[in-house]
């Protein structure tokens, strides 16, 4: 406890590297935003005023944060419609490298290969290699794809 207390910034900077990345696994700008209060605590903290005062304004600072800036970025980030993960691989065009069936596939998606099946609930439905398909949806690793009349086959 020694070292926080000799070195309070450096404690409130590894706070502040500890929140953000935490930031990064749940992508809700909460912790981002609680990583700027935790920067400020590291200012007060390099200008040496006291604890007290430094986690008053670390707080302070989270909070307005929090109430004012995360939801004008989240508004921003809903308007301009930036997906992240799977649902920005939906509605997509991929090309079918190995044959598509209810069961089994490969396509090739964003530039990497896929397992895929094709949404046909009969199983009838078969795609040969070169179809261009459009993904439905991701079910964990497996794209699950339909033939697109309007895509061409090459």
């Amino acid at each position: 406890m020694g070292w926080v207390s000799d070195h309070p910034a450096l404690a409130w900077l590894g706070l502040a590297l500890v929140l953000a990345a935490i930031e990064a696994a749940t992508v809700d700008l909460l912790f981002l935003m609680l990583a700027g209060g935790a920067l400020a605590g590291a200012g007060l903290a390099a200008l040496g005023l006291p604890f007290a005062v430094q986690v008053v304004g670390a707080v302070v600072v989270g909070l307005l944060l929090v109430a004012f800036v995360r939801p004008v970025v989240r508004r921003r980030v809903q308007v301009t419609g930036h997906l992240t993960g799977t649902a920005a691989l939906v509605g997509r065009e991929a090309r079918v490298l190995e044959t598509v069936s209810d069961a089994t596939g490969r396509v090739r998606l964003g530039g990497e290969v896929w397992s895929a099946r094709v949404q046909d609930p009969s199983g009838s439905v078969v795609l040969p290699p070169g179809t261009r398909v459009h993904v439905v949806a991701i079910e964990g690793a497996t794209a699950v794809v339909a033939a697109d009349p309007e895509l061409e086959k090459p």
